[in-house]
């Protein structure tokens, strides 16, 4: 299935849809002024005759409330048919490298002491979260958010490519969430249904909810038989029992209302799912946990729904002036406890398997964007270290500027120096190699002709900034990001670094020594890497670490006044600069 053909296909059906309920909608509203209209005539005309006013006005009440429920119909279907137009045209505009800025930069899990989330551009606009982020909850894009920050183990990686590999195809059911859910800018707050589903309980089950079901029968009993005086005492009986529990029984709603809002929209996410025939192993444990005591989490959520959306009819004024005759309040209050107490305890596990479903799906979609991007291959941890890459490109860079190269890093290879000029792509290589190891160890496709690896942490030193809030320099800030990575190293001693331009904020002299140390402190210590320098100095170290070290470079032509670079990396130290030419190119004669 070609995505870019398929996803043209379905836009054009949905704005077909769309401009067909927009021309619905309008024919609709015109016909019901003219009902309206005609009926105001008629009513006219009719005057004094046998057919009262009353009965043409109430056939304009009950015309117009049948043709607005009509009328509501058709802006439901246009509305989801917008939704689907913006699907699959924001699915295009990631086809065509558009989509940067579009999404949602996922900035609010961004934590600037992370070893390499703003390093390898994690978070942000134009990053790795907005090209992927489909989840339409809170947790999915916390749970997706989470695995782009933290290495999975092996047996988990291989779980969620299978997963991922089966939902690949899947268009139709992501084509479905997206349209159940709403607005695919917006998502769904889930921390506050978690919170009110685990809380203490309000209102206990039992003698006293009975009695609130049983009170009102009574009173209204003893009027139907005609006992006056037992039914005003029953009456008092029953507004002094509303009044003992009303703080509570406003505290339920209170609690209820803002997660309230969501129950409808996460019921049919659950309906959805529930239905979906899955292969998978993880898929279909993921599936079988929504359900308990034999009813769905779709079931229950839609119960629940059912008893709040009389929180929205108290507004109307005869409920809001009847309700309390029928301690109608006091009873929905009870109704949602027990549910709460029954399946309150469920409802964050539910939840935390729907994220995870939609970080799968994420991932999902980009393997069904990226069809020539393949899975990793894992390698059994136990073995020793080893990244060996061929065609490996960075996945946020277009297809068609993109250019590739190969790597290997084992026991035999642990350190590469990479030098080159200003701009020749040393530090865009360093993002690359990060950005593919954290796709693999999330458990998506990399793009790369082939990648083997062994899942390790990751310590990047890549774009460390100074801070005069903080009053930081550039140079503490990376000295300290390095004794971070160092320390990454004590759990096991198998890391992977990327430094850039390693401690170019001090002097030569210091910046040798320093960046020597830094160097074979982490190799003593089991660590792995990449180091690049456009300081020829820093190539030595290779000399001093041998035989795991070794030099590589990316070159430039600078051809009548015009800097050109071919991005491709080369074995041994690059023998040119380009700074000198690049102040003569912008008119600095030096």
């Amino acid at each position: 299935m070609d995505p870019e053909k398929e996803y043209q296909a379905r836009l054009a059906r949905w704005s077909q849809e769309e401009q067909s309920h927009d021309q619905r909608h309008r024919r609709v509203g015109n016909l019901r002024m003219l009902f309206a209209a005609a009926l105001v005539v008629l009513a006219l005309f009719l005057r004094g005759t046998f057919v009262g006013i009353e009965v043409i006005f109430t056939g304009i009440i009950v015309g117009l409330f049948l043709s607005g429920k009509l009328h509501d119909g058709v802006l439901r279907s246009r509305e989801t048919a917008r939704r689907a137009v913006s699907f699959y045209q924001t699915g295009l505009d990631r086809l065509a490298d558009k989509w940067a800025g579009k999404g949602s930069p996922g900035t609010e899990f961004l934590d600037p002491r992370h070893p390499y989330a703003i390093d390898l551009d994690i978070f942000g606009s134009g990053s790795v979260f907005e090209l992927l982020n489909t989840a339409q909850t809170q947790g999915g894009r916390a749970t997706l958010a989470q695995w782009l920050l933290h290495r999975a183990a092996g047996d988990e990686i291989r779980a969620r490519q299978s997963a991922v590999a089966e939902l690949r195809q899947k268009l139709d059911l992501r084509e479905d969430l997206a349209l159940l859910a709403g607005n695919a800018k917006a998502h769904i707050e889930t921390a506050a249904l978690i919170a009110w589903a685990g809380g203490p309980p309000l209102l206990a089950p039992g003698a006293v909810r009975i009695a609130a079901f049983c009170l009102p029968l009574l009173t209204w009993g003893l009027l139907a038989i005609g006992e006056i005086k037992l039914f005003f005492l029953a009456l008092a009986g029953q507004l002094i029992f509303a009044r003992f529990y009303q703080k509570r029984v406003k505290k339920v709603f209170d609690l209820l209302a803002t997660p309230a809002r969501e129950l409808n929209w996460l019921a049919r996410l659950f309906r959805r799912l529930e239905s979906e025939p899955f292969q998978t192993a993880r898929l279909q444990e993921l599936q079988a946990g929504w359900s308990n005591e034999g009813v769905s989490a779709s079931d229950c959520l839609r119960r629940m729904a059912r008893l709040l959306d009389w929180l929205d009819s108290r507004e109307n004024f005869l409920v809001a002036l009847i309700a309390p005759l029928f301690l109608s309040g006091t009873q929905f209050a009870f109704a949602i406890e027990a549910q709460r107490a029954r399946f309150g305890n469920k409802i964050e596990d539910w939840l935390r398997r729907l994220g995870e479903m939609e970080a799968l799906s994420s991932l999902a979609a980009y393997a069904f964007e990226h069809p020539a991007d393949p899975f990793p291959e894992l390698l059994p941890e136990s073995s020793p270290a080893r990244t060996e890459a061929e065609g490996l490109a960075h996945p946020l860079i277009p297809e068609a500027r993109s250019v590739r190269n190969d790597l290997v890093l084992d026991s035999n290879h642990r350190l590469l120096v990479i030098s080159g000029s200003n701009m020749s792509g040393k530090s865009t290589w360093l993002r690359t190699l990060g950005v593919n190891l954290v796709l693999a160890m999330a458990g998506g496709p990399v793009r790369a002709r082939q990648l083997r690896l062994t899942p390790l942490p990751i310590g990047a030193s890549i774009r460390t900034v100074d801070s005069l809030n903080d009053g930081v320099s550039r140079f503490y800030a990376e000295i300290t990001r390095l004794r971070q990575i160092i320390q990454l190293t004590d759990q096991n001693g198998r890391l992977l670094f990327l430094a850039d331009e390693l401690l170019n904020g001090t002097n030569s002299h210091d910046r040798r020594i320093g960046a020597a140390f830094v160097v074979k402190t982490l190799l003593e210590r089991g660590a792995m890497g990449l180091v690049t320098t456009h300081d020829l100095a820093l190539t030595q170290i290779v000399e001093e670490v041998e035989p795991v070290g070794a030099n590589y470079h990316f070159e430039d032509q600078f051809v009548d006044g015009k800097m050109s670079f071919d991005y491709h990396l080369r074995p041994g130290v690059v023998e040119k600069s380009n700074a000198l030419a690049l102040m003569r190119s912008i008119g600095l004669d030096v």
